[in-house]
This record gives structure tokens, sequence and C-alpha cells, in this order.
């Protein structure tokens, strides 16, 4: 089942709620993640997913680990490509085992 509403993006959580209350800059934070600032603005401008490798680094940085930054962005992903594909899956039966 899809949910109505679009799933936050981890970038938009990074930029609202995390890097403030870590009370560090966009160019402190790329610096501390060891990517380009540039990356990095992809990501809270919501134009760059969280990779692995990214949730990784993020989940370092923050203490909380790279499950939640991944899971975050799957959910979009997720979210996207049903949305995407809604028309052309409801002509896909669903299967029944005896």
């Amino acid at each position: 089942m899809t949910q109505s509403r679009k799933p936050t993006h981890p970038g938009a959580i990074l930029r609202e709620d995390v890097l403030p209350a870590l009370k560090i800059s966009v160019s402190d934070a790329a610096e501390k993640l060891l990517i380009s600032r540039q990356t990095l603005h992809k990501i809270l401008a919501e134009k760059g997913p969280i990779t692995p490798e990214m949730a990784v680094r993020i989940g370092k940085l923050c203490g909380n680990g790279p499950d939640l930054w991944l899971g975050m962005q799957q959910a979009v992903d997720l979210w996207e490509a049903q949305q995407k594909l809604a028309k052309e899956v409801e002509k896909i039966p669903t299967l029944e085992t005896a």
C-alpha cells in the first residue's frame, strides 16, 4: 500500500534539524564528513541521495549509525518508484498460492 504523502528526504532532516542541533555549518559538516561542500549541498537541497557510503559517514558523525539514514532514503526512493509505476503496477495481477 502506498502512503499518500512523500516521506521526508533525509537531506531535509540534516538541513533543518541535525546540523542546527550540532551547531555546525555546512562547510564544517562537509569537512568532518570528508566530502566536498557541493556533495553535501546536493543532499541538503534534496537533489542527491544518501548512498550507503554517505549513510556510514553521516551515521558516524551523528552517532546514530547508518541504518536510520539509509532507511529514510529507501522510504523516499520506494515512494517515488510507487508513484512513477502506479498505473503500470495496477495492470500486474497478484497471484495466490494454492
